[in-house]
This record gives structure tokens, sequence and C-alpha cells, in this order.
């Protein structure tokens, strides 16, 4: 390979408040440090602040993802790339899959593509064999159900978890603070896989008990309007914070002294390990990669998922037991540092670049895929 920094193109769906779009925003911030060049094409950034868009070379095709207008934007940004076409595009999520495999066949480049979550019962998923170069899974189970449901070979996946900004200093004295009131808080975005309406659900039980709790409720999404009725139905609305106009969740979680994390299905949970990152002990659904990160009663608290009850008694748990919440909360921190940084995701994730880039510039062609 020459001297010059292997360029990556990095395509990205809509940015909103979900982890798979910190994902994309971190290795744009990261991979400068690892002697490459990156942008992002995107059809929608307005969430991302003006300054940031400019540093990390975001580039907006407005109505990229609608069914018929889109075929025309591709295009569009088709003339545009192949004045300077990347040296390999990293498809962000399963969501603008199809749009990138086709971007990858038209400039001939390879691609690798992130899959973050799970298929669902009836989607039919296919890789074009010959530009795909690796599929990314954040986690084993995601793996695991790539391989069970649309029949990938296990060579053709690298597990990379993703990875979150690790501080050198938590205070952890501030969880569950005497002199303040506990809030307890959950973040993502608000769709019905999430499992919000179980977090209310637990947080009735809670405030059933006579204490005084404050609950927060971070992220935008469809089941908004939905969330809110039930917190009125609940006769808790008073007691719950909703926090929509977010983009990254650094503030909203430094402010909970409890993070649950209510999902039915889950990949890892990048919120989550930032809370965990930040010192917080976390409550989670025994879902999907969850327990790869939370280990029961050493760096959090696991519950069945769908189950208000449960998750409302392990609340009360850290709440009657605050010293217990921050050695909890410690723990988790540890292990997140150790094991999910920012820095481990990106270097594996350049190594999986290079890999390819390297088979690339000797065949001077792309290689299959491993079978």
């Amino acid at each position: 390979m020459s001297e010059i920094e292997p360029s990556i193109l990095l395509f990205a769906g809509r940015f909103t408040v979900r982890g798979s779009c910190s994902y994309s925003l971190r290795l744009a911030e990261h991979l400068p440090m690892q002697g490459m060049r990156s942008v992002i094409v995107c059809p929608d950034a307005r969430r991302v602040e003006p300054e940031r868009r400019r540093e990390l070379q975001i580039r907006e095709f407005s109505h990229l993802q609608l069914p018929i207008w889109g075929c025309v934007v591709v295009r569009m940004m088709l003339r545009q790339l192949k004045l300077e076409p990347p040296d390999l595009i990293h498809i962000q999520s399963r969501n603008v899959a199809q749009q990138g495999m086709w971007l990858a066949r038209e400039l001939k480049r390879p691609y690798v593509l992130t899959v973050h979550d799970y298929l669902q019962a009836s989607e039919r998923f296919v890789v074009d064999r010959r530009w795909c170069q690796r599929i990314i899974a954040v986690s084993e189970s995601v793996k695991s159900d790539l391989q069970k449901r649309a029949g990938l070979p296990g060579d053709l996946i690298s597990v990379i978890h993703s990875g979150v900004d690790t501080l050198d200093k938590v205070d952890a004295t501030t969880v569950l603070k005497a002199s303040r009131v506990p809030v307890v808080g959950t973040a993502g975005p608000l769709e019905a896989v999430k499992g919000f309406p179980f977090f209310l659900g637990a947080a009735a039980r809670v405030l059933a008990t006579g204490r005084d709790v404050e609950f927060v409720i971070a992220g935008a999404g469809p089941e908004e309007s939905n969330l809110r009725r039930l917190a009125r139905e609940l006769k808790i609305d008073s007691h719950v914070t909703f926090s929509p106009n977010l983009l990254e969740f650094s503030d909203a979680l430094s402010a909970t002294d409890i993070f649950c994390l209510p999902s039915l299905q889950q990949g890892i949970g990048t919120i989550m390990l930032e809370a965990m990152s930040k010192g917080r002990p976390v409550i989670a659904s025994r879902v999907g990669g969850v327990d790869q990160v939370v280990r029961d009663g050493e760096t959090g608290l696991l519950v069945p998922p769908s189950n208000s009850e449960s998750l409302a008694n392990r609340i009360l748990e850290l709440l009657d037991d605050p010293a217990k919440a921050r050695e909890m909360g410690r723990a988790a921190r540890i292990e997140v540092a150790r094991d999910f940084s920012v820095d481990q995701m990106v270097s594996k994730t350049v190594a999986v670049y290079r890999e390819i880039l390297e088979a690339k510039s000797a065949s001077r062609e792309p290689v299959l895929a491993r079978r």
C-alpha cells in the first residue's frame, strides 16, 4: 500500500438518539489518529452541532432514504464520489445497507457492514459476497443471529464491541447522595422494542412504596406520546421527566443515580455502557448481548424482560443500599474501561480495514470474502 492515508467513507443513516449514531461519530473522530481519512455521508445531521459537522466532514444528502426520491439522490452522490472515490466503504447500519451496497458496486469498492441488532422475523438479509469483505457484529449474540437467520459463514463476521469514552476520574460519592432526591433514568430511541412501558410500570411500583424518587426518560421516537400518556394514566407524570431533544446522553446520564435498560431485544447496549463508564449502577434486561457486559450482582443487576415487578424490586434494592450501588458502579466503570473503550473499538475496526485494503492492494481487485 502507498504512504497516502487510506480514505474511508462512513455511510450512515439519519442522526437520531441511538447508540449506532454515536458509533459513527466516534469512529470519525478517532480514525485520523490511526492514519485514516474519513468522511460521513448521511441524509440528515441536523442534531449534530454545526462545528462538529465541519470537523468530521459530514456531508448531508437530503431525502436519501425516501423510497423514490432516494434513488435520484444516491445517483447524485455517486457522481460526486466518482471524482474522488474512497478506498473502502463502511456501511454503518442495516437500515442503509441496500443503498450502501449499491454504491460499493458502482464504485467497485470493498465494503464493511456493521450490524447493531437482530434481524426482524420476516427480514431477508443478503450481502453482495463479491464486495462485502467483512460484517462487524457488536456482540457474539448478534453474530450468532446472523449465522443462524441469514446463513452467513462465521469467518465473514468479526465481533467488535461498541466502545465508549472512559473518564480518568469519576466522583462515585455523588451516586445516591443522601442530601438529594435519587434519580432513576433510562435512555434511547423511544421505540416499542426498548421496553420503556415496563420502566414506567416499575416507577409506579417504586413510588407506591412512598419513596421520593424522580425518573427520567431521555430520548425521542415514535412511542413518546404513548409513554407520556401511560405516565399520566399511572398517575406518576409529576415524577417523570422526558428529555427528547438530545443526540448524546452524557448530561442526562450524569444526572442519574441508577440507570435502567428495560429492552426486549438488545445487541449490546451502547448507552448502558456510557452509564457504566460514569460509574452508575445499571439494571438491565437479560436479553441479547447484555449479559456479555453485565455480571449480575457484580457490575450490575439483571432482570427478566417485560417484568416491571422484578425491575422495581431491583431499583428498591439499590435505593436501600447506596454503598452497594456505588461499589457496583465502580466495578462497572473498571469493566468498561478495560473491555469496551473507544480506543479498542477503533483499533480493532482499523485492523479490519487494513486487512481488506492490503488484500485489495496485493490483488489489484477485491478479494472474495472467505468461505
